[in-house]
C-alpha cells in the first residue's frame, strides 16, 4: 500500500495542500467544516505525516539516543527507567543501543545515532573506551551529549556520576570498623573511570585505617565484569591469601559469584569471609546471604541525565550558550547478612 500523501487528499477534497496541512494542524483560518472533511478523509486513507519532512522543517527528530554497555545489569535497566519517564514527558523517543563493552561497537554506534540525526546522545562509555576522538566527533556535530556512570574527564560535556572513590573508601572504612583487617579487592579492569576511583577508594581506606595495601589481594576482573569473575577469582584468593577475612566487590554481580563459590566450599559468611559488593541490583536481596552493598542511585542518574540532555537540546533550538554541568549523586551504604 503507498503512504497517502497531503497532495492525494487536497486532490479528492478539491482544495489546496496548504488548507489540508491547516486543517490537520487545527489553523483557526479553516472551517470547521473544511477540517471536518479533512480528517475523516486522512483516516479514511490511513494518513500519516512524514516525519522525515517535520524533521527537516523543525530541525527536530524528536528522538535520542542512548548507548549502555550491558542490559543485563540491573543498574542500566534503572537508568534505562528514568530515562524513558523523562523523554515520555516530552514527547521524545530513545534509541537504545548496547555496545556490548566494546569500544568498536561504540565508535559504530555513534555513527549510526548521528546519520539518524537524533537531537542528543546520553553514553555511558564501555570498558574498552581509552580513547575520545568519537566523543568528540559528536560535539562537532554541535549534538548535545550527556555521559553518565562511566564517563571521560577530558571529554568537555555534561556528566552525571556518583562519587566512586568516596563510595568505596566508604564500603571498606566500614568494613574495617566491623573488624576486618585483610580485605582483598576484586576490581574492574584499567580503563573505565568507576573503576579506576573505586580501586583508589580501597587503597585509601587502608591507608587511612593504618593497614598496609597489598597489590597482591587485588585481583583484576575482565571487562564483562560478571558472575563467572567472581567464581573464579574467589577460588583463586581463598587458595592463594586463606588468611583474608573480607572481599569488596566492584559490582554486585561479581559479588554474587564470590558467594556461590564461598557457600560450596563450606567457608562461612560473614564470620570467616565478609563480602560486600556495589550497586544494589535486585539479586542482592535475595540470594542466601544477603549481599550487603553500597546503593547506586540508577533511576535517579538516568532521569537526572535525560533532563539534562532535553535542556540543552532546548537551549541548542534557541541558539542560547549551553554551561556544561557536573553532577554528582549520593550513595549509601545497605547493610544485609554478608557483612
Amino acid at each position: 500500500m503507498n503512504n497517502t500523501t497531503l497532495k492525494q487528499i487536497a486532490n479528492q477534497l478539491g482544495i489546496s495542500i496548504t488548507t489540508v496541512s491547516k486543517a490537520l494542524k487545527g489553523y483557526s483560518d479553516v472551517s470547521q467544516k473544511t477540517k471536518n472533511a479533512v480528517i475523516e478523509l486522512a483516516n479514511h486513507l490511513n494518513y500519516t505525516p512524514n516525519s522525515f519532512a517535520v524533521n527537516l522543517r523543525t530541525k527536530e527528530s524528536k528522538t535520542i539516543g542512548l548507548i549502555i554497555p550491558t542490559l543485563v545489569h540491573d543498574f542500566f535497566s534503572n537508568v534505562i527507567q528514568g530515562i524513558l519517564e523523562e523523554a515520555e514527558k516530552r514527547d521524545y523517543l530513545v534509541i537504545i543501543l548496547q555496545s556490548n563493552e566494546k569500544l568498536d561497537f561504540e565508535k559504530k554506534q555513534i555513527n549510526l545515532l548521528l546519520n539518524k540525526r537524533v537531537d542528543g546522545i546520553l553514553m555511558s562509555l564501555s570498558n574498552e573506551t581509552g580513547e575520545f576522538e568519537h566523543l568528540k566527533s559528536i560535539l562537532s556535530y554541535n549534538t548535545p551529549l550527556v555521559l553518565f556512570d562511566k564517563i571521560a574527564k577530558l571529554v568537555n560535556c555534561s556528566k552525571v556520576t556518583i562519587n566512586d572513590r568516596k563510595a568505596a573508601y566508604d564500603a571498606v572504612s566500614y568494613l574495617i570498623k566491623k573488624g576486618y583487617k585483610k580485605i582483598a579487592h576484586f576490581r574492574g579492569s584499567y580503563l573505565p573511570q568507576n573503576s579506576i576511583d573505586r580501586f583508589l577508594g580501597y587503597k585509601k581506606a587502608l591507608e587511612d585505617n593504618n593497614i598496609i595495601y597489598d597489590s597482591a589481594l587485588v585481583y583484576v576482573c575482565d571487562n564483562n565484569l560478571d558472575f563467572e569473575n567472581g567464581y573464579e577469582n574467589a577460588k583463586k584468593v581463598v587458595n592463594e591469601h586463606p588468611e583474608i577475612d573480607a572481599i569488596f566487590a566492584v559490582t554486585d554481580l561479581v559479588a554474587v559469584g564470590i558467594i556461590k563459590y564461598l557457600n560450596e566450599v563450606g567457608i562461612a559468611i560473614p564470620t570467616q569471609i565478609a563480602v560486600l559488593g556495589f550497586s544494589n541490583w535486585f539479586m542482592s536481596s535475595v540470594i542466601s546471604p544477603k549481599l550487603s552493598t553500597i546503593d547506586q542511585p540508577g533511576f535517579e542518574i538516568g532521569k537526572k541525565s535525560a533532563s539534562i540532555l532535553f535542556d540543552e537540546i532546548n537551549l541548542k533550538k534557541n541558539n542560547l550558550p549551553i554551561v556544561f554541568q557536573s553532577i554528582e549523586l549520593g550513595t549509601r551504604i545497605i547493610e544485609r547478612q554478608s557483612t
